[in-house]
Order: C-alpha cells, then sequence, then structure tokens
C-alpha cells in the first residue's frame, strides 16, 4: 500500500467552515430554545415586547436548531465524506463557497424575519418567498456538488453513507419546493397555493419528511461513516445498510398523515398514515441494531472514547425516539398524546439524543482531521461534555412524557354530568415543574454546547496553516 502524496487535496475548507459555523449556531440556536423554555416558567421573560415572545421566538429556535446547526452539521460531514470516499476533491471550489455563505445568508435572513412576525406561518417553512427561492438556489448548488463529486470519483463503488446523504439532498428539494409554492402578494407576505385540508396535508407530508429525510436520512449518513471509523471496526452487516436504505425511503415519505388524526383529511389518509409509520419501526431499528452490532469486538473502548460514547448513545435515542413515533402515531394513542408536551418531549428525543449526539460525536471526530490535529485540546472536556449532554436529554424528555400525560389525562377527565373536571388554567398549573426541568435539562445541554465551542476553540487556534494543507492530502492508494 503506497501512502505517497498525491498532489490533489481535498476541499477540506469548506468542511472547515461548516464545522466551525454547526458549533456556533448549535450554541446560538439552543440556548434561544433554553430562553424560550424559560419563559413558560417566567412569563416576564417576554419582556412585554412582541419581537421576544414565544410565539416569534420559538420558530426562530426550531430553524435554528434544524436548518442552522443541523445544516451546518450535515453539509460539514457529507462534503468531508464523500471526499473522502470517492478520494476525489470537491468538483468546484468556488461552489462550495456559494454554498456555505449562501446557507449563512439563509439564516442571518431568517434571524431577521421571524422576530419581526414575517411569516408563511408553516411548521420548519416559515420562512417568507423571497428567502424561500434563495434557499432553493442554494440547495441545488449543494446537490451538484455532492454528485459532481460523486460522478468524479476514483473508486468504482459508492459506499452506503453517500447513498443516505444524497436521499436526504434530493428528498429535501423535493419537499421545500413542493411545499412553498405561494403566491407573493408583498415582499414579504405570501399566500400558500394550496387551501383548506389539502395545505395541511401538503404540510405535513413536508413536516414530517424533513424530520425523516432532513433530520433521519441525512444523519444515518453520519453513522455510517462515523461510527465504523470511531470504533475501528466495520459496518456489522453492509447488506443490511443497504437494505435499510431502501426500505426507509420507500415508508417515511407516507408518513405525515399521523400529524393529522382527528382532523377534516379524510379518515382513510390518516389510517395510511397510521399503518406506514408502524411498519416504518422495522428498517428504523434494522438501521439502529446494524449501527450498535458494528461495535462487536469494540464495547471496551467505550471505557475511555467519549467520542464513540456519543455515537452510541445517539443511536440508542434513535432506537427509543424510533420506537416511540410508530407507538404515538396509532389513533388511540394519538388521542391522549395530540396537542401535548408528549410530543415536544418526542421530538427533542429525536433532537437532542439522536440529531445533536451524532453531531456532536462526528464533529468531534472530524474537527481534528481538517485542522491537521491529532486529536480535540482536551479529552475531559468532551467527557464532561457528554455527560451533561446525555443527562440534560433524559431531563427534558422525562419531564415533558410526565407533562404530557397529565395534560392528556386532565383534558379528557369528565363530571358524571358530562362537563370537563378540570379547566385549561389547572392543567397548566400542573404542567409548571415539568416546565422548570425542561428549562433545567435545556440549560445542562447549553452548557455542554459550550465546552464544545471553548474546546473547538482551543484546537482551532492550535493548528497551523501548514497543517490545514498537509491534512487535506490524498495519500494514493490508501482506503478511506
Amino acid at each position: 500500500m503506497s501512502t505517497a502524496i498525491s498532489p490533489t487535496a481535498y476541499n477540506y475548507k469548506v468542511v472547515r467552515q461548516f464545522a466551525v459555523m454547526t458549533v456556533i449556531w448549535g450554541v446560538i440556536g439552543m440556548g434561544l430554545g433554553v430562553f424560550i423554555a424559560s419563559q413558560l416558567v417566567w412569563p416576564e421573560l417576554n419582556f412585554g415586547l412582541e419581537w421576544t415572545t414565544f410565539g416569534r421566538l420559538r420558530p426562530l429556535h426550531t430553524n435554528a436548531v434544524i436548518f442552522a446547526f443541523g445544516g451546518c452539521a450535515l453539509m460539514a460531514t457529507s462534503l468531508y465524506v464523500v471526499q473522502r470516499t470517492s478520494q476525489a476533491r470537491l468538483i468546484s471550489d468556488s461552489l462550495a463557497s456559494f454554498v456555505f455563505w449562501g446557507w449563512q445568508l439563509v439564516i442571518v435572513l431568517a434571524v431577521i424575519t421571524l422576530p419581526l412576525g414575517m411569516t408563511s406561518s408553516k411548521e420548519y417553512a416559515e420562512l417568507e418567498w423571497p428567502i424561500d427561492i434563495l434557499l432553493g438556489v442554494v440547495w441545488v448548488c449543494y446537490a451538484v456538488l455532492f454528485f459532481g463529486t460523486i460522478v468524479k470519483r476514483q473508486t468504482k463503488h459508492i459506499y452506503v453513507g453517500n447513498w443516505f446523504f444524497g436521499g436526504f439532498i434530493l428528498v429535501t428539494a423535493m419537499l421545500h419546493i413542493v411545499n412553498s409554492a405561494e403566491m407573493p402578494v408583498t415582499l414579504f407576505k405570501s399566500y400558500s397555493m394550496y387551501s383548506g385540508a389539502t395545505d395541511a396535508m401538503i404540510q405535513w407530508w413536508y413536516g414530517h419528511n424533513a424530520v425523516g429525510f432532513f433530520l433521519t436520512t441525512g444523519f444515518l449518513g453520519m453513522m455510517y461513516y462515523f461510527v465504523p471509523k470511531q470504533a475501528e471496526r466495520p459496518i456489522y452487516s453492509y447488506r443490511l445498510s443497504i437494505v435499510h436504505f431502501w426500505a426507509l425511503i420507500t415508508l417515511y415519505i407516507w408518513a405525515g398523515p399521523h400529524h393529522l388524526h382527528y382532523t377534516a383529511l379524510p379518515d382513510w389518509a390518516q389510517s395510511l398514515g397510521m399503518a406506514m409509520s408502524i411498519i416504518l419501526l422495522a428498517p428504523s431499528w434494522g438501521g439502529m441494531i446494524n449501527g450498535m452490532m458494528s461495535l462487536s469486538g469494540a464495547w471496551h473502548k467505550l471505557r475511555t472514547d467519549p467520542i464513540l460514547r456519543f455515537l452510541v448513545v445517539s443511536l440508542a435515542f434513535y432506537g427509543m425516539s424510533t420506537f416511540e413515533g410508530p407507538m404515538m402515531a396509532i389513533k388511540t394513542v394519538n388521542a391522549l398524546s395530540h396537542y401535548t408536551d408528549w410530543t415536544i418531549g418526542h421530538v427533542h428525543a429525536g433532537a437532542l439524543g439522536w440529531v445533536a449526539m451524532i453531531s456532536i460525536g462526528s464533529l468531534y471526530h472530524l474537527i481534528p482531521k481538517v485542522f491537521g490535529r491529532e486529536q480535540m485540546h482536551s479529552v475531559t472536556l468532551i467527557n464532561t461534555h457528554f455527560w451533561l449532554a446525555t443527562i440534560g436529554t433524559v431531563l427534558y424528555i422525562a419531564s415533558m412524557w410526565v407533562n404530557g400525560i397529565t395534560q392528556g389525562l386532565m383534558w379528557r377527565a369528565v363530571n358524571e354530568d358530562g362537563t370537563l373536571t378540570y379547566s385549561f388554567v389547572e392543567a397548566l398549573e400542573a404542567s409548571h415543574p415539568g416546565y422548570v426541568v425542561r428549562a433545567l435539562g435545556g440549560a445542562f445541554f447549553v452548557l455542554g454546547m459550550l465546552l464544545m465551542a471553548y474546546n473547538t476553540y482551543r484546537t482551532v487556534r492550535a493548528a497551523k496553516a501548514s497543517e490545514y494543507d498537509a491534512a487535506a492530502q490524498i495519500p494514493v492508494g490508501v482506503a478511506h
């Protein structure tokens, strides 16, 4: 095996940019989440201003965590993995630069417009039409960059992680373009092209698949590269990973109607969404088991490797979330859980436990590599971060489970004469302790992110430009 340095180097500049911005947006987005969680404990934190109300800041929080933190993590890792596994440089440095700066511009515009109340009012798709168009253009350029690099790959095989990244890129483009079809009225106001139940159906076809493809499929691409790399073990079953991919993308797209149980949506469509959600458990757990079993012969590393701990615990949360989701899609369960904090707990079991933890673990592996360092500045800080993140996530989701079931039971309780046993305010008072615990759990998680930011800063500062360049060289004949 030759280890001679090829004159061709990887483009690690864009990976470094996205990696650093992932950490920065993570601190901002999650910090904002703690702030609005605190508003539900202490409403005075609205400060009597329209721009700082929960209703204005909550969509900013979701956009910042999903698209700023999650999006930057996906772009950093996908552009890193596609180069390493294809043994080819990105097709265009200028296009890579446009994708990075264009994505940051979309996020900054969201930060400006959402607190001002400029919104389409669609969940996870609140941005108004000019920003939607910019987002679409940047995303198509990202797709060209990713798939163009695969086309010029030096290896015959397309690694399975790239199948997941590719699927996430294509479906996210389709979802965004279809759901964002709207009629502009002014520069910052538009109305959906769809109406009534059709609008709701298309919105949740988009909304659930934003979870299914943006927040699941893309991060599974991450899992299939970074778990084997960090464990220094091969994937448990490559065949299962291919079955996992095709089953997941075939089934996930049908699950959206389970968000619309007991609404004006036709009953057959609700039942279809429920059935597909339950079947979805099989490929989800197939992928989780595949990731876990890849640690065969390497479980002892969990004692000393906090990065591997992040990756493995994220898989545990992925398994839990993808069991809980199909159960909550069953109509009788949904009758209790719908509109309660249980849904919020489920979302954050996935968002904090799966998405954030797999991203954090992957970045701790990736950042030293692209900055030419042996490892992160401090392994002790990574270990501390792991425990803060784990404890914070458990506090968050446990408090929301208790709140949600309490709310569901109180809302459906009736007296013998058919009147409601509890008022809405009584249910709200019963929820207050849970909101305190939720804010505390979120604060734990953000504290961990601040430690990560410091650790990243020290790692980057210790690196030299010459080391950046050396890190980006492609060793000839060495598989990645």
